[in-house]
Order: C-alpha cells, then sequence, then structure tokens
C-alpha cells in the first residue's frame, strides 16, 4: 500500500490517501520535500537551525540567509548545521539588496521566514532595532520574492504574543485581535497585518500562497539565548548558580521545538499544493493542558536535576502578559497536524539534549535521532483546545 497527501480547496475538508512509497507518519509528508528548493531566513538560530537539520535530512535542498549565530555556543555550530547546506549565506534581512540577491540565485520554491529579533525583554532596551528587523525585514522579504519568480509558497513566522492580550483566561483563535504591549509583541502584529496586504495586494493574482505561523513558547536542545526559562535554568545549572525567577505564576503555551516546525512544514505543503485554500493566519501550539505556569516548569526541571536550586526575582521587572493560550483547533481539522509530545516529554528531550551536548557527543546525529524519534511517535492523547 502507498501513501500520499492531497487537499482540496474547501476549507475544513481534508483528503488523504495511501501508497506505498511515501513516508507521511501523519505529519509531514517527506517525499513532499524531496529534491524541493527552499529558502531559510533564520537558519542559524535556534529554531532555524533544527528546521535546517530536518529540511536536509528530507532532502530538500536548503539556501539558508541569516547573522552569524546569535550565542556561543550554539545549535549552528554545535548540530553542523551548515554541512549540509546548498548555500550559507550570512546577511541581515535589514539589507534588501543582499537578501533579494540571494533569493534569486537560489531560485526557490518555498520561502520559510523565520529571522528576527525574537527576544521580549531585549526590545524593551532596544526597540528601533525590533521593529527594524521585524517589519521592514519581513517588507524586504516579501518584496524579494515578489522580485523571484517561481516562489509558490510562503510562511511567515510571528508568535502567540501578536494577539492583543486582555488576560481573560481564554486562548486566543486566529480570528481574534492583534496588538501587543512591549514592541517585540506589537512589531509581530505588525508582521501579521503587513503579510495580509501583501498577499491582498500583490501576491493572490501573481498565485504565490503567503500564510504566517503562530506558535507557542519553545523548548528544546540547542538553545543558549538570554531571558529565556529554560536556557536561563540550564547556565545556572552548569554554572552551580541559583536560579532567578521573574514571573513564576505566568502562564505560557510551552512545546518541543519540533511541534511547531511540523506545522509550519504541513502548512508549507499546503500552500504549495492547495494555493489559497490556506493562505491565512494559524496557531501551532500545545495541547490544551500544556499551557502551564513558569513554577510548574520550574518545579520539574529541578526535580529532574540534582543541585539545581531557584528563587523569585526581587527587582522590578518590565511588564510580560500574565496568561497566554493557543487555540489549535484550526490547524487539526484543516491540516491534520496535531501536538506529538506532551510537556514532560518536551522537557525530558530537552534535558536528554543537553546532558548529551555536555558528555561531547554527536550533536548533529543526536538532533536527527530526535527528529527521527519524534515523527514516529504515536501522538499522545490531548486536547486540541
Amino acid at each position: 500500500m502507498k501513501i500520499r497527501v492531497g487537499w482540496t480547496l474547501l476549507p475544513f475538508v481534508k483528503i488523504l490517501s495511501w501508497e506505498e512509497d511515501d513516508v507521511v507518519n501523519n505529519i509531514v509528508n517527506t517525499r513532499f520535500w524531496k529534491g524541493k528548493r527552499v529558502f531559510l531566513t533564520g537558519h542559524t538560530g535556534f529554531k532555524g537551525g533544527w528546521l535546517a537539520l530536518w529540511l536536509q535530512d528530507m532532502g530538500a535542498e536548503v539556501h539558508g540567509y541569516a547573522l552569524k549565530p546569535p550565542t556561543e555556543p550554539n545549535l549552528f555550530t554545535v548540530g553542523r548545521v551548515g554541512e549540509g547546506l546548498s548555500a550559507n549565506t550570512i546577511g541581515d534581512i535589514r539589507d534588501i539588496t543582499a537578501l533579494a540577491g540571494a533569493m534569486k540565485s537560489a531560485c526557490p520554491q518555498i520561502v520559510l521566514h523565520m529571522a528576527a529579533q525574537p527576544l521580549v525583554r531585549y526590545s524593551y532596551s532596544e526597540p528601533v532595532e525590533t521593529y527594524a528587523v521585524n517589519v521592514m525585514g519581513t517588507v524586504n522579504l516579501l518584496e524579494a520574492v515578489r522580485e523571484t519568480p517561481g516562489v509558490r509558497a510562503v510562511v511567515v513566522v510571528t508568535t502567540d504574543k501578536c494577539y492583543e492580550n486582555r488576560e481573560t483566561g481564554l486562548p486566543y483563535r486566529e480570528e481574534e485581535p492583534l496588538g501587543g504591549y512591549d514592541p517585540y509583541s506589537s512589531s509581530k502584529a505588525c508582521v501579521e497585518i503587513l503579510a495580509s496586504a501583501w498577499r491582498r495586494s500583490y501576491f493572490e493574482k501573481d498565485q504565490v500562497a503567503v500564510a504566517t505561523a503562530r506558535s507557542g513558547n519553545v523548548i528544546g536542545g540547542g538553545d543558549w539565548a538570554v531571558d529565556r526559562l529554560v536556557p536561563d535554568f540550564l547556565r545556572a545549572l552548569d554554572k552551580g548558580e541559583i536560579l532567578r525567577i521573574r514571573s513564576p505564576e505566568a502562564v505560557r503555551p510551552w512545546q518541543h521545538v519540533l511541534e511547531p516546525l511540523s506545522g509550519y512544514l504541513r502548512l508549507a505543503e499546503c500552500l504549495f499544493t492547495g494555493g489559497s485554500a490556506c493562505a491565512e493566519g494559524w496557531n501551532f501550539g500545545p495541547a490544551g493542558e500544556d499551557a502551564r505556569s513558569v513554577r510548574w516548569i520550574v518545579e520539574r526541571l529541578v526535580a529532574a536535576s540534582p543541585g539545581a536550586e531557584w528563587e523569585c526575582e526581587k527587582n522590578q521587572q518590565p511588564h510580560e502578559a500574565g496568561y497566554l493560550k493557543l487555540d489549535i483547533s484550526k490547524a487539526c481539522s484543516r491540516l491534520g497536524w496535531c501536538p506529538r509530545w506532551r510537556l514532560e516529554t518536551a522537557l525530558e528531550k530537552t534535558l536528554e539534549w543537553h546532558d548529551a551536548w555536555r558528555k561531547g557527543m554527536d550533536m548533529k546525529a543526536f538532533s536527527l535521532g530526535q527528529i527521527e524519534e519524534y515523527v514516529t511517535t504515536v501522538a499522545e492523547a490531548a486536547s486540541c483546545r
């Protein structure tokens, strides 16, 4: 028997047919990606590095465009991400000439835009840079797409923080108002609006399908960014220091990095094969039960890590949302996508990756092994809301 995946142009209707030599695993169609020319921005970052490895493993021709890795150490270097790239361009998305030139050279069929200034607290101190990178960088990206023949699908990655957070305690659906208290969040809301404007003004007539993807708080091996809970915990653990937590009762939609990446891949395939049927905004978050507090996360990390300690930060901190949760029912029903790893598993896999790195293991092989494990795992039972 064979497996084949296709999509109707009718909203909310999905077609799955099976043929023997396709590898789908009900999540990512490996055969679809083989030989596809992909232009990936942000490939030197945490999420971008994982996505570049996954695409390479499926046989895609990946052309990366990004700044140098943002931290030391970093996944790009540790995981030898650059070895399998068709092109590795170190460039700034604020430089439209360089960006357009690299894209034309790559001649991509699919564009995945992940390059960004991704930190809330950094955006308070550097708002101009945040808007320049996130907003004008995306404008440059979409303009480069307009100048590049052959592009059929574009996924622009934003964030779960693009919604106007009214602290209602309810999960956010894709049709709810956009907004943002801090520069980072509001810059991503701007990206959502401008992507919609370019879609309607330029790309509908050019038959280029453009969608945005809003993911939850990602965790996983290879993230050394500052002001992120799990990397901060692991740094403190490695140094034998006490972790200081800003907002222990804040609730976030935590998920392993491979969860939203699988959603981006599924969405890109839908855009490529179904066109405008999927050209809109999409949430990719965890199961409803896995929107947990910072305290819940830290207590489980401490329990799994002998010698770890934490305490509350006493100094006043900039505003951050207290409660944030995503409704992912649209992606579940229309894309056939669903989370596969529950939060406990995501934490376990993150600690396993970090331990392997500390032991000096081959982290490219280890990372590809985790991708294979993720793809072949039967989705753990959970609510999509």
